[in-house]
Order: structure tokens, then C-alpha cells, then sequence
């Protein structure tokens, strides 16, 4: 579904992504991980057409979008979240969702439609549709949650999710990572994540990509990941031996997914 290679964005002097690589399945939940600084949420910019890339290509389904504004990238299946969300205060969540069905469509659609977007995508993300729900009454959780449905009012074929885990209690991790495999299972999206708290990742991902100084230098099987020796000296540290069991715990499991052929 989707290529990238050689990809690199400089500035100035700085190389912020270097050559990187990497293929992502239709069906898929790739995690992208690594320290901060790393380049994940470049990669992120660079995907979307939030940034232009230095050199390199990124290819979805045959055709190169590197370089594409956010809007024809949006319009060609793409969509992502922030790790900060921005709603619109002055309008209600329904509101917020339908504004971003209008922006995905590639088309003109009729009111009744982008309502009934917003509507699906609040269900999906487990939030209120009702139309007098302010965003003020959310939570963190709750506005995590809005910043997905407003991704998926889109309608991707490909999800970018950037640390949807952020300020959430491990309760509301949990169910964060279980709606993102529930988004896989029942709409068939395609998700790229880039998340720090490995310990829910992990259990989530079919595979997993990391990056450290803008560079790949590891990618494959969650299990495989967390015990390559690269990986733990420059990212997982004193936590690797925590994952590596979570991590166990999930492969003696049942898992779902692409993954599940080979695990």
C-alpha cells in the first residue's frame, strides 16, 4: 500500500531523517518508535504533506505523494491525528467532526451526509453525537478521542496516529490501543502509529519500525524488536526486560490482524 524509500528531510544543516525506508501492507498496524528526536513525527509531516521532502519518494498505491499538499494528500485516503489536539472551542463535537468530513471529501457533499460521518466516527471512537456536546465537557481522553474521529470523518484508507496514548491513565490507555485495533477490524484501515509507551504498543502493532538519529536501524516482529540489542541500548533501556514479558504475554495470546499468521 504504501513505500518509502531513501526518504530524507534536511534543515539547513541538519538532517532530520536520513534515507529511511520502509513498506506498510494494506491491513497493517506498523509502529514507528524510537527516542525523542528521532524523526517519527517528521516522518509523520513528510507523509501527510506537512513538510516537502530533501529527496526520496513516498508511494501509495503506485503514485508518488511526496511533496502533495496536506489537502491532495487528505483527498488521496490519508489522514492524521496530532499529539496536541485543536478543536474548535465555539463549536460542538458533532461539529468539529462534521467540519472534518466536509475537508476529506473529495467532492461535494451534502450536510446530511457529513453529519452522518461524524456521526459513524463518534460511534467509533465511543464518543457522544449528541449535537449539544461541547468540547469543554471533554476530558484528555475525550479530546484523544475527538482528534481520531475528526481523522477518520476523513474517510482514510490510511491512518497516521500520532501518541494517542499521551496524558491518558493506564485504563484509558488500554482502551485507546483496543480502538485502534477495533478501527482495523471493522473499517479495514490501514494504521501507522507512533506511540512511547511501548508496553501498550507492543501488545497492538503487527510490526514494528524504529528510528534513532533519523535512520532505520531496526524493523520486523514485535518480539523480534524488543530484543534486538540496538534497540534496547538506544531506546527501551532499563524497561526492555518489562516489554520483552509484555510482549511474551501477547504472542502466548491470541492475536488478530495480519500478524496473527505469524506470530
Amino acid at each position: 500500500m504504501l513505500q518509502v524509500r531513501d526518504l530524507t528531510k534536511r534543515f539547513g544543516g541538519f538532517t532530520a531523517v536520513d534515507r529511511i525506508g520502509f513498506d506498510l501492507d494494506e491491513g497493517e498496524i506498523l509502529g514507528l518508535i524510537g527516542p525523542n528526536g528521532s524523526g517519527k513525527s517528521t516522518t509523520f509531516n513528510l507523509i501527510a504533506g506537512a513538510l516537502t521532502p530533501s529527496g526520496g519518494s513516498i508511494v501509495l498505491d503506485g503514485r508518488e505523494i511526496g511533496g502533495k499538499s496536506p489537502t491532495e494528500v487528505c483527498h488521496m485516503g490519508i489522514a492524521r491525528t496530532y499529539q496536541i489536539p485543536r478543536p474548535f472551542r465555539k463549536l460542538t463535537v458533532l461539529e468539529n467532526v462534521a467540519v472534518a468530513a466536509y475537508y476529506g471529501a473529495n467532492s461535494l457533499i451534502s450536510r446530511s451526509e457529513a453529519w452522518r460521518r461524524a456521526e459513524e466516527a463518534l460511534a467509533l471512537t465511543r464518543l457522544p453525537n449528541d449535537p449539544g456536546v461541547r468540547v469543554d465537557g471533554l476530558g484528555a481522553a475525550g479530546l484523544k478521542k475527538l482528534e481520531l474521529a475528526r481523522a477518520l470523518a476523513t474517510q482514510p484508507r490510511l491512518l497516521l496516529a500520532d501518541e494517542s496514548l499521551g496524558g491518558l491513565d493506564e485504563q484509558e490507555m488500554d482502551q485507546a490501543a483496543d480502538m485502534l485495533s477495533d478501527i482495523r477490524r471493522e473499517k479495514g484501515i490501514t494504521i501507522i502509529w507512533v506511540e512511547h509507551i511501548m508496553g501498550v504498543l507492543m501488545r497492538v502493532v503487527d510490526r514494528c519500525v524504529v528510528l534513532d538519529h533519523g535512520e532505520v536501524i531496526a524493523s520486523g516482529l514485535p518480539h523480534d524488536v524488543a530484543h534486538d540489542p540496538k534497540v534496547v541500548e538506544v531506546y527501551l533501556g532499563s524497561d526492555a526486560e518489562t516489554i520483552q514479558t509484555q510482549v511474551a504475554g501477547r504472542r502466548a495470546g491470541s492475536p488478530t490482524g495480519p500478524e496473527a499468521a505469524v506470530c
